[in-house]
């Protein structure tokens, strides 16, 4: 069976706290996964969460400060020490090249897997394959940062009650899905458009152009909320959001559930994020992450 959910290593902003590791979100997405953001701390948080190395076939790196990024080199060795059997494709941002290299090569390892390096140096589709297409905006922050979205193609729901009009049942059901017409009667007839689901992640960044066109539409959307409401000048000054700001890209996009993370250490009470969220008038499923946390994706409607 199919598994589509976020699992979720770590919600730390800058410096962790006793309860709130450094970053880190393993995207399930059938039988791949997808790990964001490994920041300091990764390897034991994934052990914690029942993540295997085994579990990751994509990296996607938002910008290189270091709670985004500093578990690379541990994540990218362990990988190698168990010789995952797939290879692993990272994206990051061109401009951090530097950075990349440095920590992929940290210390000395035997390389076993087949890591291609693929780096974002623009808007627009980084990869597809069967069941999704990965696409990557800019957004706005100190660094060069990119957030990332899954789009999984548009399909069709068969409509049995038209099928049974037209007398199609059987084999010729998978017949007129294949070939498009059967017997004169259309596909379009005796079904619908089944929406592809669609996911977004959106990291370090000021409100800005990126963020909204990555979290249009989407079934779920991950996004920064570091500061609240109240420290909004302190947010813009260092290219962040706060929990308002979050909630108003979610509902302006239409997103179904939202999902905060990436708390600033000066904040204590989680429960003040899910207020000011709702506050702003963000009416669909809310998730305030916490370390460990599995949000599964919204069924289809």
């Amino acid at each position: 069976m199919s598994v589509r959910e976020l699992v979720v290593l770590g919600t730390a902003s800058q410096v962790p706290t006793r309860h709130r590791n450094h970053n880190g979100y393993l995207l399930r997405w059938d039988g791949e996964g997808i790990l964001f953001d490994p920041g300091e701390g990764t390897q034991r948080q994934m052990l914690r969460a029942g993540v295997a190395a085994h579990d990751i076939d994509r990296i996607c790196v938002t910008h290189f400060h270091g709670d985004h990024s500093l578990g690379l080199a541990g994540v990218i060795q362990r990988i190698n020490l168990d010789q995952v059997p797939h290879p692993v494709t990272a994206h990051y941002p061109r401009s951090g090249q530097r950075f990349f290299n440095r920590l992929r090569y940290a210390t000395a390892y035997r390389e076993t897997v087949q890591l291609t390096e693929s780096p974002v140096d623009r808007d627009g589709a980084l990869a597809s394959c069967g069941t999704y297409t990965l696409e990557a905006r800019k957004l706005s922050h100190p660094v060069e940062s990119y957030g990332y979205r899954l789009v999984e193609p548009d399909g069709r729901r068969m409509l049995p009650e038209r099928l049974a009009a037209h007398g199609i049942k059987g084999p010729d059901v998978g017949r007129i899905q294949r070939e498009g017409t059967l017997g004169g009667v259309a596909l379009e007839e005796v079904s619908e458009v089944r929406r592809g689901q669609r996911f977004a992640f959106v990291m370090d960044t000021r409100l800005c152009e990126g963020a909204y066109a990555l979290a249009e539409g989407c079934d779920m959307l991950v996004i920064e909320s570091t500061f609240l409401d109240e420290d909004e000048e302190l947010a813009v000054e260092h290219g962040h959001l706060t929990a308002g700001q979050a909630a108003r890209v979610a509902r302006e996009s239409g997103v179904r559930h939202l999902v905060l993370t990436h708390f600033s250490q000066r904040y204590s009470e989680p429960d003040a994020f899910e207020r000011q969220a709702r506050a702003a008038g963000f009416e669909g499923e809310l998730s305030v992450a916490h370390d460990l946390l599995r949000v599964p994706l919204p069924k289809r409607r």
